[in-house]
């Protein structure tokens, strides 16, 4: 299982409101190894079916890719009862 642990983001943007605003993301494996992705990357990962989580307890709420209107290719959180993407309570790494 691959968890997404810690966010780094784009320039400029200390407190985001946005996982469009998330430039990279740290996946955790089982080896505990840390390895930084950019957020098109794990899109790929999860548009070809790679399960991901963010791991925020309760939850670890899985990865969905998404295209934006402009074309641009993310991931964000399934939905839960949490106001904001469990993506953006992650810590900056």
């Amino acid at each position: 299982m691959l968890y997404a642990r810690y966010i780094t983001v784009k320039q400029g943007c200390s407190y985001p409101t946005s996982v469009l605003e998330i430039d990279k993301i740290y996946l955790v494996g089982l080896n505990n190894e840390r390895v930084l992705f950019d957020k098109e990357v794990v899109h790929e990962f999860v548009k070809k079916g790679l399960i991901i989580r963010v791991y925020k307890e309760p939850y670890y709420p899985k990865l969905i890719a998404v295209t934006g209107p402009k074309g641009e290719k993310y991931v964000r959180s399934e939905p839960n009862d949490t106001p904001n993407d469990n993506l953006l309570r992650l810590p900056r790494a």
